[in-house]
């Protein structure tokens, strides 16, 4: 690990002035991801600002009826919230899948959220990598993939965005609040904040250097049920293959609402809109799960040891839909 200075922030504006001062410099929360990036030489900061305590550790109600989630919430405090576990379950159901009860107690909600993929070859320093090296190329390509995405991918990148929470969040319909190096407040939608490799596979997201998340907002729950669904090579500490996020909310026969987001599948979380659109007016059958879920996969690419996951994707959201619908009230 290469030699960095560090501060302790006291307020968040102070924080972003911190960072854009420096290039190198980096915020550090939890720490769960980013240090182990540090100790690998793939994230070398010069410079580290301690945002942890900051005043930012909040659950409040918002005037529509949603929670406003201060960027500090520990993941294990968020899924323990009774306003989550009663009104967004899946939110608290993706948070319990994720990791382990020790990094749920230290991981951030900004922190889960900005986490960088686990593809195996962002991982080894002596592998080709765009992310990592822009230019390298990539070495998941033609190699081992079997972890790696099969939507919105690139001829220059095929990793998988890692976070369970982030998945139920765009399902949600969650946005993040940020300030930005010159104190500016702003807000930007969940499913807008994460950019798709295209041949920058290092940009991963819409933050400029220095602005940093201080909250999320969820809306007022949606109606119906709501059901997270992670599927992965064992039962606790793996991150998904695959995973399927669904609120559907059925009456009189019909598909009312829908909201879908798979995860595992795509460099950022998928919002599968065309999915939702195949379901709405139509009856809750398996024709109707069916369509649904070929819309949803439409354009997917396996690279030789990923092809699992598009079958695999598509059996897992027809299942959560049929259980969705089966437990309708």
């Amino acid at each position: 690990m290469q030699s960095f200075s560090y501060e302790r922030a006291v307020e968040p504006a102070a924080a972003v002035s911190a960072v854009v001062a420096q290039p190198q410099a980096r915020f550090i929360s939890g720490g769960t991801n980013l240090l182990d990036l540090m100790k690998l030489g793939i994230e070398t900061p010069t410079h580290l600002i301690d945002v942890s305590r900051l005043p930012l550790a909040w659950i409040e109600e918002t005037s529509d009826g949603g929670l406003r989630i201060g960027a500090q919430v520990r993941n294990s405090d968020l899924a323990a919230d009774s306003r989550v576990r009663n009104r967004y379950p899946l939110l608290a159901q993706a948070l319990l899948a994720g990791a382990s009860g020790q990094i749920r107690n230290k991981a951030s909600t900004a922190g889960n959220l900005l986490q960088r993929t686990r593809c195996p070859y962002f991982y080894d320093p002596t592998m080709a990598c765009n992310k990592r090296s822009p230019g390298a190329g990539c070495g998941a390509l033609h190699g081992h993939n079997r972890t790696n995405a099969v939507l919105g991918v690139s001829e220059a990148c095929i990793a998988a965005h890692p976070s369970d929470m982030a998945v139920a969040m765009t399902a949600l319909g969650a946005r993040v609040e940020t300030i930005g190096p010159s104190g500016q407040t702003g807000f930007i939608e969940l499913d807008e904040l994460y950019r798709l490799p295209g041949d920058t596979p290092h940009i991963e997201t819409q933050l400029a250097h220095g602005e940093m998340i201080v909250a999320v907002e969820l809306p007022a729950a949606p109606p119906g049920r709501q059901f997270y669904r992670k599927v992965r090579d064992r039962s606790s500490y793996a991150f998904a293959l695959v995973s399927v996020a669904v609120a559907v909310d059925v009456r009189d026969g019909q598909v009312r609402d829908a909201r879908i987001a798979l995860g595992g599948v795509a460099p950022k979380p998928w919002r599968a809109k065309a999915a939702e659109q195949a379901l709405i007016g139509q009856p809750p059958d398996a024709e109707a799960f069916e369509r649904a879920a070929e819309a949803a996969l439409a354009g997917a690419q396996g690279h030789g040891g990923n092809d699992f996951k598009i079958p695999l994707a598509k059996r897992t959201l027809r299942q959560v839909l049929t259980t969705a619908a089966q437990q309708r009230a």
